[in-house]
């Protein structure tokens, strides 16, 4: 799962706490923590499956077209094939058959006749044109071309749409709706993709109760995080492997952590990141040779997030604040796991240049990802900006960064987002 020199590794003894990790990595910035995620992530293996199941994989294989679209010259109307040369406004022509989509008329259309054909038939040999049923008056098998039918041919030729051999879908893209049906166009029952991430998350702390039952103890509090890093995993083309919420007890989170290393490519732990008698999400690795790739990011909200890998698998920690978590989960999680099923990153972590619609607050000494909603002048900051908010996610839809130090900026201001 790893590459690059390992001298950049630390590793953490067993039943250490946060300060017996070695002092490199320190913190690192944005940037360097997407480029170490970037050389460190190895792509998972690929694997043929049925046309049928391949909505939302990834490509691990250029797909190109078996067959030239269309296979023939085609009728792009409902209407009539003729013989161009042969007609006029005003003109009679004898209907000599029909032609359908998948059913072709078999016999050569000559001067004065005419084969009805609709949107989609292969065109009838001695044929070149087709005149759209609206323009022609009919009466039996006779036809009269009644209306000015234009300079339209209404025929789509041989390969118009492509040719065989023809690049449709490049390795690494994700088969979305519109992708499936270029996918399907190029006559492959099985396609090569990459395998889908196996994800398992690790949710820690005392105060955590499932959904339903924390109003029942009076210090305990919903655990929420894990079902937004579960929707996000699957929205991201990811599996979850595992699911599980430990308290803050080392040897019980050993043991999860054991059981979620052999059972996904990738482990999200939230929580436990400080460096408090009882923040175990570093240590609760240590007996399987946790090294760490980074332990902080300079950054708000999201300081705590670290990188790191255990028994040959990557591990991501992130904060136990829900905005923290959410926010650093889109900007390392949604990544990582691109880079795992062979995506581009760019694709999913696309920034953009957007106007801002009110003013924002003074910057910060880390850089810092602000929740925004779209509205009719452009990005709006959220008032709620506290990284335990929960609410707050419900509107936030952008995230704008400002850099560390940057001048605040004005409405209008062109600044850089990326859809949260």
């Amino acid at each position: 799962m790893r590459r690059g020199a390992t001298n950049a590794l630390n590793a953490v003894t067993p039943n250490a706490g946060d300060e017996a990790v070695a002092s490199k990595p320190m913190m690192v910035s944005f940037d360097e923590a997407q480029d170490i995620i970037a050389q460190v992530t190895e792509p998972l293996a690929s694997e043929r499956v049925s046309l049928l199941l391949a909505t939302g994989r990834v490509l691990a294989e250029s797909l190109t077209a078996q067959t030239d679209s269309p296979r023939q010259p085609v009728s792009a109307m409902d209407g009539y094939a003729v013989l161009d040369r042969s007609t006029s406004l005003g003109c009679r022509l004898n209907v000599i058959g029909e032609a359908c989509a998948g059913k072709a008329f078999e016999a050569s259309v000559g001067a004065s006749e005419a084969v009805r054909i609709f949107t989609g038939a292969p065109l009838p040999r001695g044929a070149d044109r087709v005149i759209m049923q609206e323009k022609i008056d009919r009466n039996g098998d006779a036809i009269i071309i009644a209306h000015d039918y234009g300079p339209g041919w209404h025929v789509r030729g041989t390969g118009s749409d492509f040719r065989a051999g023809e690049l449709l879908l490049a390795a690494g893209t994700r088969l979305s709706d519109r992708a499936m049906v270029a996918a399907a166009a190029a006559d492959q029952a099985e396609l090569c993709v990459t395998r889908r991430a196996r994800v398992a998350i690790i949710a820690t702390g005392d105060e955590l109760a499932p959904p339903g039952e924390a109003r029942l103890r009076p210090d305990a509090i919903p655990e929420s995080v894990s079902h937004g890093i579960a929707a996000m995993v699957e929205a991201a083309g990811g599996e979850i492997g595992l699911r599980s919420c430990g308290a803050d007890d080392l040897d019980a989170l050993q043991a999860i952590a054991g059981e979620a290393l052999g059972r996904a490519d990738l482990v999200v732990v939230t929580g436990g990141a400080s460096v408090g008698d009882r923040d175990f999400a570093k240590p609760m690795f240590a007996p399987f040779g946790l090294s760490l790739h980074f332990k902080k990011v300079a950054m708000k909200p999201g300081k705590p997030v670290w990188f790191g890998a255990a028994s040959g698998k990557l591990v991501l920690g992130l904060p136990g604040n829900p905005t923290s978590a959410m926010v650093t989960g889109r900007l390392f999680l949604v990544p990582l796991l691109a880079r795992l099923m062979r995506q581009s990153c760019p694709d999913v972590l696309h920034w953009r240049s957007l106007p801002l619609a009110r003013p924002l607050g003074n910057s910060s000494d880390r850089e810092t990802f602000v929740r925004a909603r779209w509205d009719n002048d452009g990005l709006v900051p959220l008032d709620n900006q506290d990284s335990g908010s929960q609410l707050a996610l419900r509107d936030a839809d952008w995230l704008i960064r400002i850099a560390t130090g940057a001048a605040r900026p004005e409405p209008g201001t062109m600044v850089p987002a990326v859809a949260f």
